[in-house]
């Protein structure tokens, strides 16, 4: 997920439960198009994580391909209307509300952890974030990451208007240093996942195994 304004990050779960309100799914019901890419990377049977996951777009996509999917989300009304995602497309995902902070973060349980957007956390919440999902991988597991680069304050077109949490490649090198990264790759493309992301975007993505 990623922020409207400063505003969002006062009351994270209140603006995230507004943003989630109405009927329609803020960000579409399909999957990342990165996400959708790297999921080769997990065979069917894994244990996969989606971090702050909304309305269950990627969760949902994952355990349709077999995968065991934990998902949570801070927003009491985004987890239920993934819940009635994976109702509907007729798959289980162990769904949770909880904060990045609140989360269990059981350690060296996930072979693979999802981060897409995760950019409502400023500075110090991205360093515990991150900290958290590398502990919580098994070795060997992989973690796919995707966010907005500071360039995407020119579009507007998604994510928070503040660069202090938006993503570098020298930033995710320095932070994900202990594991091997397989892919690393500033981009920009049109992205059209609901009304929430839509337009161009300047994007970066990350594939990473903990080794």
């Amino acid at each position: 997920m990623s922020g409207p304004g400063d505003t969002a990050f006062s009351d994270p779960a209140g603006t995230w439960n507004r943003r989630f309100a109405g009927d329609d799914y803020l960000f579409g019901t399909a999957p990342n198009v990165w996400l959708s890419d790297q999921a080769h990377h997990w065979l069917p049977g894994q244990r996969v994580l989606c971090v702050a996951d909304g309305e269950g777009r990627n969760s949902v996509w994952l355990a349709r391909r077999g995968l065991q999917v934990e998902a949570f989300d801070i927003a009491e009304q985004g987890v239920a209307k993934a819940r009635r995602l994976a109702s509907a497309q007729g798959v289980a995902v162990n769904f949770q509300v909880a904060s990045c902070d609140d989360y269990a973060w059981p350690r060296a349980a996930f072979d693979g952890v999802a981060a897409i957007f995760v950019q409502f956390a400023d500075p110090a919440l991205r360093e515990r974030l991150f900290a958290h999902i590398q502990r919580c991988l098994k070795p060997g597991g992989v973690l796919v990451l995707q966010g907005y680069t500071p360039k995407q304050l020119e579009y507007g077109t998604g994510g928070p208007p503040l660069a202090s949490h938006l993503y570098t490649p020298t930033m995710l090198r320095e932070a994900f240093g202990a594991m091997e990264i397989i892919e690393l790759v500033e981009y920009e493309a049109e992205v059209a996942e609901g009304t929430g992301h839509h337009g161009r975007s300047a994007l970066i993505g990350m594939v990473a195994r903990l080794r």
